[in-house]
């Protein structure tokens, strides 16, 4: 599945006119993800054009388990405008909870002197990737159903006086 736009992957302007009681303590990018926009196979950006595939891989690693870190910056450069003197990756983790993760902790960290921008590619999944991920998202919905049922206090029935 190759989407033929990359404007999602654009950094997005930091959010500056949310109320302040709902402004966190670091500015954020306010973008919603649905199921099918999150993704295993993550685009990092801004990483400094020096060799530091490995580096980047050992860090990846540090979240859970890889399964592929490439360097795709001459297929991205034709699509959009890249920083200059920086690569992009392409790395598809094992689990999705575990891609989350990272994105959550390394977007807009520095990195070897350059800010690493990440962003999920769902257009690099195949459509098996997509339907497990679907079937995936039912079965923790459904759990989080029966939790949640399970949890409730149950109201107390009112009895019947009778006089």
């Amino acid at each position: 599945m190759e989407a033929q736009s990359s404007e999602h992957h654009k950094r997005l302007e930091y959010c500056t006119t949310r109320l302040k009681y709902r402004q966190g303590r670091e500015l954020k990018a306010v973008k919603v993800y649905t199921v099918a926009s999150e993704s295993r196979h993550l685009l990092i950006f801004g990483v400094p054009k020096v060799n530091l595939q490995a580096e980047l891989k050992a860090k990846l690693q540090a979240f859970g388990k890889l399964q592929s870190c490439i360097s795709i910056t001459s297929e991205m450069a034709p699509k959009m405008e890249l920083e200059a003197f920086t690569d992009v990756f392409a790395v598809k983790f094992e689990r999705l909870e575990v891609a989350r993760r990272a994105k959550k902790v390394l977007d807009a960290r520095q990195f070897f002197g350059g800010i690493l921008h990440i962003s999920y590619a769902p257009e690099r999944e195949s459509l098996e990737e997509l339907r497990e991920k679907m079937v995936q998202r039912r079965q923790e919905v459904a759990l989080r159903i029966q939790r949640n049922q399970r949890d409730q206090p149950h109201a107390p029935k009112k009895s019947r006086e009778t006089s």
